[in-house]
């Protein structure tokens, strides 16, 4: 990718904590949610409360950027997010490969969300035989046996790997030998890669399960606290909890 396409963020070299920019595309959404509504300018804490976090940490994630805001009158939408864009490298465009075309690739090839955040669907790639050809918004599938090619005429650096986990580390050494750098990879196992090359893995399963965990914990909470509601009777004016009320015996 030649140097001159890239619009380079003024922060990188000042070195951004990861943190900072795992908030960052929250900030962006948020930011664009402003802007749509046409709003001017956006004070921290409303920011913060769009992007779900606490306004000092958004002032100090923000500061990292280069940006302040103004004291009274709070950050200007427009130019907050092409900071944040711009940081994000989304002020140019990105093509990225999909390889697995199942279910799953259909559901991201069809998502419209990624052409306004700096992303190009560029190619869609499957093994299936039976794909290769076949229209999935308005992208024609081609085949495995492309794959390098395919990588580079369309020069892509950003390849979501969407196969079952198989194949999944197969397809991630063709394409880090193609010169891919950047992986999002859906396949419901680790990939290995060499230094230098980044992996995100999604891992719907497990964030479930994460949220199955804390559902767990809340029910084991509220039962918990039952023997203490039985110990504490309610107090006048306050009824005591329903479930332990006591049955009034009918008299005769």
């Amino acid at each position: 990718m030649s140097t001159s396409r890239v619009d380079r963020p003024l922060g990188r070299g000042r070195g951004i904590p990861e943190a900072t920019v795992a908030r960052l595309p929250l900030y962006h959404r948020s930011l664009m949610g402003f802007a749509d509504r046409g709003v001017a300018t956006v004070s921290s804490e409303e920011l913060a409360a769009a992007a779900g976090v606490n306004s000092a940490k958004l002032r100090k994630d923000l500061s990292h950027l280069g940006s302040y805001g103004t004291r009274g009158v709070g950050y200007d939408v427009d130019y907050l997010v092409y900071q944040v864009a711009r940081e994000l490298g989304l002020t140019q465009d990105w093509p990225v490969v999909i390889v697995g075309v199942g279910n799953l690739g259909h559901a991201l090839a069809n998502y419209g969300g990624f052409t306004s955040r700096g992303f190009r669907i560029a190619a869609l790639v499957d093994s299936d035989p039976a794909r290769t050809g076949e229209l999935v918004n308005g992208l024609a599938v081609q085949s495995l046996g492309r794959l390098e090619e395919i990588i580079d005429e369309a020069d892509v650096s950003i390849a979501v790997v969407a196969t079952p986990a198989s194949a999944a580390q197969e397809v991630c050494d063709r394409l880090v030998a193609a010169g891919v750098t950047s992986i999002l990879n859906f396949a419901p196992v680790p990939l290995q890669v060499p230094s230098g090359v980044d992996v995100r893995k999604v891992d719907l399963a497990s964030e479930l399960q994460i949220l199955a965990f804390h559902e767990l914990r809340k029910q084991m909470s509220s039962l918990a606290a039952l023997p203490q509601l039985a110990a504490h009777p309610a107090r006048p004016g306050h009824p005591a909890h329903p479930a332990l009320a006591p049955r009034s015996e009918a008299t005769g």
